[in-house]
């Protein structure tokens, strides 16, 4: 990897998240000022940070249990457990993520838990269709979400989100019932206030999504780190956002996943992530380092026999990922 570049992302990716979360914060802030007055708002910002740092760590499985998931045991699939646990040393995690089936066609996977009690998720489409040094490149990708406490970053982003939009809904009842006082002229409303109240809760949504791009990134930067294969990763994204339909879908939708901006996305476009990891590459390319490991012999995925269901289309949203 060219070891320059690599560290010139991550500065920029942690310089963005300070940023973001510190925008997201002020904003809070400003609206608590505005609604509460001046001797509040510090009162909220050391709820933030009492918050922030007493988050309860929510179970994993609880989350798994929805997408009836199943659990792939070491030996039903050594070279899995074998990734996920080289990965987990690399990463320097206390404790290796547990490895999960979900019976979708959708090619997706996702992490969820703390260091010290995590799993990650694969569907049955990944499994199927994606190469062994590709699903190491999604597995490292997951792995770095849960060294970097993303969970905890989103949810802290997500609470500070809320309660900008408690305070911009409390703002709008007040008005409601202070009305008849406004109309004669016993109470007056500053207008760039009201505004201010009323447009935060959509600027912190926006902040937050960028955030949720900015963690993305920096999952893809680590993840090419722990594999020293920036192409690998780089493969699978490219194989993840082929369009899951017939031929004649793609010649008459070319753009459906596409249709939203990407302001008002919650990931990078995946054009921009494999850009970023490509440049990765040193000029001179060192041999590929293989993490894999465990029975060849054995199958990859141990669910494979079991009937899955396919991706539900919605007109609006895409696809289940």
């Amino acid at each position: 990897m060219n070891p320059t570049l690599s560290s010139h992302h991550k500065f920029r990716n942690m310089l963005h998240t300070a940023l973001l979360i510190a925008g997201m914060a002020s904003i809070l802030a400003l609206s608590s000022r505005l609604l509460f007055g001046p001797d509040i708002w510090w009162g909220i910002m050391l709820g933030l940070v009492i918050s922030m740092l007493t988050l309860p760590n929510v179970s994993p499985y609880w989350l798994l249990r929805f997408y009836q998931a199943r659990p792939i045991h070491p030996a039903q699939s050594p070279q899995l457990s074998g990734i996920v646990t080289e990965l987990a040393r690399r990463a320097g995690l206390p404790r290796s993520p547990e490895l999960f089936w979900i019976p979708s066609q959708t090619l997706n996977a996702f992490a969820v838990g703390s260091k010290k009690q995590s799993a990650i998720a694969l569907t049955q489409g990944l499994l199927e269709n994606l190469s062994v040094r590709e699903i190491a490149g999604v597995m490292a990708h997951e792995t770095s979400h849960i060294r970097n406490n993303d969970l905890r970053i989103m949810t802290l982003a997500d609470l500070i989100t809320r309660l900008t939009h408690t305070l911009s809904v409390t703002a709008f009842f007040l008005i409601l019932v202070s009305l008849p006082l406004m109309i004669a002229d016993q109470v007056s409303i500053s207008l760039l206030g009201l505004f201010i109240l009323l447009l935060s809760p959509n600027i912190n949504a926006l902040l937050q999504l960028g955030l949720s791009r900015v963690r993305e990134f920096d999952a893809d930067l680590d993840a090419a780190r722990l594999t020293r294969d920036p192409e690998g990763l780089a493969s699978a994204l490219a194989r993840i956002e082929m369009p899951e339909f017939n031929w004649m879908q793609r010649i008459m939708l070319p753009g459906y996943r596409e249709h939203q901006p990407s302001i008002l996305r919650s990931h990078p476009l995946t054009r921009e992530r494999i850009d970023r990891l490509l440049k990765l590459r040193e000029q001179v390319l060192n041999p590929p380092h293989d993490i894999e490991s465990g029975d060849h012999s054995i199958p990859l995925n141990p669910y494979a026999h079991i009937p899955v269901h396919k991706p539900k289309h919605r007109f609006f949203g895409g696809t289940w990922h």
